[in-house]
């Protein structure tokens, strides 16, 4: 049995940055070896993150990795914005992002799976868990590829909101222009034939009932009811607007005083005049679809007190 000595403990301390007192527990469990002091080190980070795993973890940040052909952009949480600024979580963040640049993986599943060095990321990220003691969690990933044009990102100052733009044709200038665009109206997807049929059949139901709803409430009104050509051209119209709305070449350019258009001017008649294309786009935001717990401070409080 080996000494438990301040100096061993320093030197698991430094290979492992656990702290003092945690290597100084699992040096005496293994009577002094250190190489079993670092193994148990990782088992118990292992454990302290499974019982944090359930706890909402909805801060963090998105991390990026890029080269000529590809973007890779990765989101990392945390449960609290302070731990999302601790230099070893983004180092896990930066180190995720890499690999999904080199793997392109196409799951936060099959991310977490591949290995920095000799252990998985799942395994990095469980390890800081331990150490940090929040629960950590690399959510998404997003690959998006050359289109042969500029391919740009664009990372709103605080890493919560990123963005990354490939063009088949346009200038830098433009791509830029359009990367910010997106960060500030969050478009879902290039144009209408991007988005899923389902979710405008989705759309057109409801838009189909509110009008019905209209007309109800004239008749009611002893108005005279539309007829029914009438109708169905406000309900086109209404589809219309909300494709428009979630697509990124039918919304208004914020950008369109720097072109020469408009100042209502969409982004396809912006790519007209430039004689640019959209090839793909990626626009992630820390947290988002995430349920956030909402806490009740005073009442934390009185009951700690009580």
């Amino acid at each position: 049995m080996a000494a438990v000595t301040a100096a061993l403990i320093k030197e698991l301390r430094d290979r492992t940055g656990a702290g003092m007192g945690d290597c100084k527990k699992a040096l005496e469990a293994v009577e002094g070896d250190l190489d079993k002091a670092i193994e148990k080190l990782r088992m118990d980070g292992t454990t302290k993150a499974d019982k944090k795993a359930g706890r909402t973890a909805a801060e963090g940040i998105i991390a990026l990795a890029s080269n000529a052909e590809a973007v890779a952009l990765v989101e990392v949480n945390s449960e609290t914005d302070f731990v999302a600024k601790n230099p070893e979580f983004r180092a896990l963040a930066q180190s995720a992002a890499n690999a999904a640049l080199v793997h392109r993986p196409k799951s936060a599943e099959e991310l977490v799976a591949l290995k920095v060095g000799d252990r998985t990321l799942d395994e990095l990220r469980r390890e800081l868990v331990g150490k940090i003691g929040e629960n950590l969690t690399i959510r998404r990933v997003d690959i998006v590829v050359s289109g042969g044009g500029p391919l740009v990102t664009y990372v709103h100052p605080g890493d919560k909101i990123a963005v990354a733009v490939a063009l088949t044709a346009g200038s830098v200038d433009l791509a830029k222009d359009l990367a910010m665009h997106i960060a500030a109206m969050s478009p879902r997807a290039v144009d209408p034939a991007s988005i899923s049929a389902d979710i405008v059949a989705a759309e057109r139901r409801i838009i189909e009932a509110q009008v019905a709803q209209e007309q109800a409430e004239d008749a009611a009104a002893g108005k005279k009811p539309k007829p029914a050509e009438i109708v169905a051209k406000m309900t086109e119209g209404k589809v219309t607007k909300f494709l428009d709305e979630q697509t990124l070449i039918g919304q208004p350019f914020v950008k369109n005083d720097a072109y020469g258009l408009k100042s209502d001017a969409k982004v396809r008649e912006v790519l007209t005049k430039e004689k640019a294309t959209v090839s793909q786009f990626v626009r992630l935001a820390v947290g988002e679809g995430i349920e956030k717990k909402q806490t009740d401070f005073a009442a934390e409080v009185a009951a700690a007190g009580g």
